[in-house]
């Protein structure tokens, strides 16, 4: 079976939904970092497939650089999530208010 660049999108687009419905449904910060990143990881699945269509290099050398940055950024949003954990002792999302002390 030949694998086409619609198989690819498909694939892609249904990662971005969960990601999506994930980050609108869930009230952990957690679990809707997770799914910020998995929407991520969807958007480069799919820069990969239009490289790959094209048949250039130009989307995976960007998607070198789209993960180093993710994983500087996935080190920073951790690094916050835990320094709120700490201060507030709670990692749900309703009880994450700026304004409450």
């Amino acid at each position: 079976m030949n694998i086409s660049l619609n198989h690819y999108l498909l694939l892609s687009a249904l990662l971005f939904a969960i990601g999506f419905f994930g980050v609108l449904l869930r009230k952990n910060t957690l679990v809707i970092y997770m799914c910020l990143e998995l929407m991520l990881t969807a958007s480069t699945l799919a820069l990969v497939a239009f490289s790959r269509y094209n048949g250039t290099m130009d989307g995976n050398v960007f998607v070198f650089f789209i993960l180093t940055v993710a994983a500087a950024e996935v080190a920073v949003g951790l690094a916050i999530i835990v320094a709120l954990f700490r201060l507030r002792q709670t990692a749900q999302v309703d009880e994450l208010n700026a304004l409450k002390h």
